[in-house]
């Protein structure tokens, strides 16, 4: 659904959005409503412009690879930076810091994997490139899905709702992105996001032995099950 704009109401117990839509229906009901309207960092009280750290438009302020300034001696971890704002980005940019400033470390913001995970009911954890972000990048890709209900730690605990999918280079069958949305899916996601850390062919997951049952096992299946990134 592609919603320009939205009205919002309430019919009994549920939350009522109609919509303006090109596709879909009008309306969508459900229990909650969230909106996600975005952070401003707290940069305005901290005289910033007294000494000259710069800005951008929204208010983060303006770092390099390595998170330092445009004043020397001054560095800017965590949220007011713009390059993550969760706790594990953060804390990712203080060791950043650490290792280039005392271990002569040239550690880069750069090197870091977009990774994240939402603590819903079924968790979600989610890597890399996003399946539009592969399409629009102009790689050879290579897609992998998978319902949960093919798991069978998901099925005996009575959670198959949810999905598992991988995006993988055909160029050089690294991983480029992927989604676990299903029961453990914050934690399983990890199994994948050390490979495309250590820079390796997916085969190296695909090829371990996992234990049963376990949702980590049917990770080799959903890579035994590629098929080309429709545009």
């Amino acid at each position: 659904m592609n919603a320009n704009c939205f009205s919002l109401g309430q019919d009994g117990d549920d939350v009522v959005v109609k919509v303006e839509c090109d596709d879909g229906p009008p309306q969508v009901r459900g229990s909650h409503l969230l909106l996600a309207i975005g952070r401003v960092p707290n940069t305005d009280d901290l005289g910033l412009d007294i000494v000259g750290v710069e800005m951008d438009k929204r208010g983060f302020i303006k770092v390099d690879d390595q998170l330092s300034t445009n004043i020397p001696g001054i560095w800017a971890i965590g949220d007011v930076n713009g390059e993550g704002a969760f706790t594990h980005t953060s804390y990712n940019d203080y060791e950043i810091v650490v290792a280039n400033l005392f271990d002569q470390d040239p550690r880069r913001v750069s090197d870091r994997i977009l990774c994240y995970a939402l603590f819903i009911d079924p968790p979600l954890g989610r890597i890399g490139m996003t399946e539009q972000q592969a399409r629009d990048s102009g790689k050879d890709v290579l897609i992998g899905k998978m319902p949960m209900s093919e798991v069978g730690r998901a099925r005996e605990r009575g959670e198959t709702d949810g999905f598992m999918k991988i995006l993988i280079d055909a160029a050089d069958n690294k991983i480029l992105g992927a989604v676990i949305f299903g029961i453990g899916g914050d934690e399983i996601i990890h199994s994948l996001l050390d490979v495309m850390y250590a820079g390796a062919a997916y085969t190296t997951i695909q090829r371990a032995v996992h234990i049963h049952p376990t949702v980590t096992e049917l990770i080799p299946t959903l890579l035994g099950n590629l098929e080309p990134l429709q545009p």
